[in-house]
């Protein structure tokens, strides 16, 4: 392990020591006065953001742009605070600290017992989201975790989900998708943060007017296990609650290829995640590339 790696490694371990420890008025303030740190040294995560935001927001003045990237960064900062902060919230403050419109489409497709698809995109805080599912509504899933470097940081966070009461599969095992499908076909839920993918396997989709890749794993397991897609999204507000909105289903198209019923579902998953995020640009942590141009290695050369 490298040096890095274990800073890193340690960075994380002393947050979730350390802040869920603390009152959570101070854990707030703590987490805005970083996220303004962050903002002002102007560093490449802040100005990736930014210009995602613009594509997000079109016609923005620059000015513009930095005040909703001090916002989105402080709306990152909640999200790590409140993350760090979960594994010590009581079942009652998990399940008081989340407020979904629309929650029947998502307990109504549990009740149908064919299993339900809920893909989100990186919108608020979708660990305290999952969280609430266990606890406010005492319905268990599965969900997948990228492998991260240090091994073991990749591990706190498995340890951490698995805490709120997630079953967390290794993104990159080749197990996972059929693990995935026997959940589902079991009538269990599998929850899945589905913006950004930069696979080859990613389906390409029109997001904000550009082209972009999102992963084909939620319309796929839809397609193969009958079970239901439904979009959600997320935002954060003025008081400690976090709101939600679970979206109409997305339907499996009637004719075409597998890819072409894919694309299809892929690209009405981009619209949903489209419209959540126009509504509360702050709340997408999005600090990477995403669009088709903007990972262009020639372009980013020049850059």
């Amino acid at each position: 392990m490298s040096v890095q790696e274990r800073l890193t490694d340690a960075l994380y371990g002393a947050g979730w020591a350390t802040v869920r420890k603390l009152p959570e008025p101070v854990a707030v303030r703590l987490g805005r006065s970083i996220a303004d740190l962050a903002w002002k040294r102007r560093g490449k995560g802040v100005l990736r953001l930014e210009a995602n935001y613009a594509r997000v927001v079109p016609g923005a003045s620059p000015e513009q742009l930095a005040e909703l990237s001090r916002a989105g960064m402080r709306s990152y900062l909640r999200y790590w605070m409140e993350s760090f902060r979960l594994p010590a919230w009581s079942r009652e403050r998990i399940a008081g600290g989340v407020d979904i419109k629309d929650i029947h489409r998502l307990t109504d497709g549990m009740a149908a017992g064919k299993g339900v698809v809920l893909a989100l995109p990186h919108l608020a805080n979708w660990d305290l989201a999952g969280a609430w599912a266990t606890a406010g509504l005492g319905i268990p899933f599965t969900t997948v975790a990228e492998r991260l470097k240090p091994e073991t940081l990749y591990d706190r966070f498995v340890a951490y989900r698995e805490g709120l009461g997630m079953e967390v599969l290794p993104h990159n095992g080749g197990s996972a998708f059929g693990t995935l499908a026997r959940r589902l076909r079991d009538g269990g839920l599998v929850c899945l943060v589905a913006d950004r993918d930069l696979s080859a396997s990613g389906v390409e989709v029109d997001f904000f007017g550009e082209t972009a890749r999102m992963p084909a794993g939620p319309a796929l397991l839809a397609q193969q296990t009958g079970a239901l897609l439904l979009p959600a999204t997320l935002w954060y507000d003025d008081s400690p609650v976090m709101r939600g909105q679970v979206h109409p289903p997305v339907a499996i198209p009637e004719s075409g290829t597998r890819a072409e019923k894919t694309s299809v579902m892929t690209q009405a998953l981009a619209d949903a995640f489209a419209a959540g995020i126009a509504e509360h640009p702050e709340d997408w942590h999005m600090l990477q590339s995403l669009w088709l141009e903007d990972l262009d290695p020639a372009r980013e050369a020049t850059a």
